[in-house]
């Protein structure tokens, strides 16, 4: 059995903040011991030196799209290249999304995200399964899935005629999940009224990628956030929102849960730290930043930091969907509505985090419960995954958080040819990340493989049931 101590360094959970030393045994955590113990001394095996650096929970990204089929194209990250990316971020478990093709069956989409991933991922990963067609079948499925550990169901009040579900459809899929333990996560924009938009913009001659941020606007965003929080009710269900971007939006999430209803709100880096001034780059350079829900305008992002230190938005993801700029990002140069939505991230998520208590907006618990707890708890991985306690997996990370570094594309291991935050300057790096017992960056270097990271069914959402 290898065995590893991770010594010196200041460990930090969704809950503490403690001086320890970790004891790791066959892949998981035996012990926190106290700093110079006769346990900790005497601990054989591998030693880690994490004096001045924090030791915390590998990042848990609940929300990821490797090699995602979108507009005659697909994301530029393969698991294999993603899921790397990740690691290098500090991220050792990430839930992916399966897609049912229309007129096919969950189990069908779910195979073929297995092909996609099995022997190819450097860490950890999960799905979720998304519904394109909400049918007797599909519904009935759902009780199989949600068995063999596949326990969230994506849909989609948007993409007319590709994802989108009417509300009866969505109402079925939340009373389906309300009787077997499923949470249903919802896309919430009002895709049909969009449409409307997009087509009245084009025909004004407003082709531009600042437009794409125009016709979805914030009201539709938190129209249809209203209407499935509504159905949830209904159905007596609880519901995920995912990537919350307008303050409105958060509000109708706010008011759900001072109600008392089991509704939940995720965030993501780029509606925190980017904004429709990114959209309205020349020179098509907006295109980077095409992602739905939209970038909004700035004064959106305090909403958003004030729903994540209150608790109404309990999660950041990053919604990973890169798109390279030359060739893919450019179908749309002569018209905003083919630009493939999605933005890349994975890598960069703890490190704006950390910014992100650098910068007073929240504490330093509350960075690892919005990036490895909570996610952990709401997908049905925790302990297991999340923290960093007896029994859980040795996913840690050793954090320096005086480093500093500038993000790059000319530095960045994702599978894309520009980052959404090129020149930012951030305070903190990941240093070491080790997953299940096994180093897969060591002193920033890679030596992890493809083929490390194991599939993982997960148990249903703990805060719902």
């Amino acid at each position: 059995m290898s065995r590893t101590v991770i010594h010196g360094g200041l460990v930090v959970t969704a809950s503490d903040e403690i001086h320890a030393d970790v004891l790791i045994e066959g892949g998981r955590v035996i012990a926190l011991a106290a700093h110079g113990s006769d346990v900790a001394e005497g601990w054989t095996g591998r030693r880690i030196d994490a004096t001045g650096k924090y030791v915390i929970p590998g990042g848990v990204d609940a929300h990821t799209h490797m090699e995602m089929p979108f507009g005659g194209t697909y994301a530029s990250d393969t698991f294999e290249t993603g899921t790397l990316a990740a690691a290098w971020g500090g991220t050792t478990t990430i839930v992916d999304f399966a897609i049912q093709s229309k007129g096919g069956s969950l189990k069908a989409g779910l195979d073929a995200w297995h092909e996609k991933a099995e022997g190819r991922c450097a860490i950890d990963y999960g799905f979720h399964m998304i519904m394109s067609d909400v049918n007797a079948s599909s519904l009935k499925e759902m009780d199989q899935l949600v068995s063999a550990g596949v326990t969230s169901f994506k849909l989609f009040t948007a993409y007319p005629g590709v994802f989108l579900s009417d509300d009866g459809q969505i109402l079925r899929a939340m009373q389906q999940a309300g009787s077997n333990g499923g949470l249903v996560m919802t896309h919430a924009e009002n895709g049909l009224a969009i449409d409307v938009l997009v087509e009245q913009a084009l025909a004004r001659g407003e082709r531009d990628p600042r437009y794409h941020g125009e016709v979805r606007k914030a009201l539709l965003e938190a129209e249809a956030t209203h209407r499935v929080i509504k159905l949830s009710q209904v159905a007596g269900a609880p519901l995920y929102v995912v990537h919350v971007s307008a303050q409105e939006a958060v509000a109708e999430i706010a008011r759900a849960r001072d109600d008392g209803h089991p509704v939940f709100g995720e965030t993501c880096p780029q509606y925190l730290f980017l904004s429709t001034d990114n959209l309205a780059e020349p020179d098509f350079e907006g295109a980077k930043y095409v992602c739905s829900t939209p970038l909004r305008p700035k004064e959106h992002q305090a909403a958003l930091w004030r729903g994540l230190r209150t608790n109404d938005l309990q999660v950041v993801s990053t919604d990973h969907c890169p798109f390279c700029f030359k060739g893919q990002k450019e179908m749309g140069r002569d018209d905003f509505s083919k630009i493939p939505n999605g933005m890349p991230g994975v890598e960069n998520r703890m490190d704006l985090l950390h910014q992100a208590v650098v910068d007073g907006h929240i504490g330093l618990r509350r960075w690892i419960e919005i990036a490895c707890a909570t996610p952990a708890r709401m997908f049905g991985l925790y302990p297991k995954k999340g923290t960093i306690a007896p029994g859980s997996d040795a996913d840690i990370v050793i954090y320096d958080p005086h480093a500093e570094q500038t993000i790059s594309a000319t530095t960045h291991h994702m599978n894309v040819d520009y980052s959404a935050y090129e020149g930012k300057r951030v305070t903190g790096r990941v240093e070491t990340v080790i997953s299940r017992g096994v180093t897969v960056i060591d002193n920033r270097a890679y030596v992890g493989h493809a083929g490390h990271g194991t599939y993982l069914p997960r148990g249903i959402c703990q805060f719902a049931h």
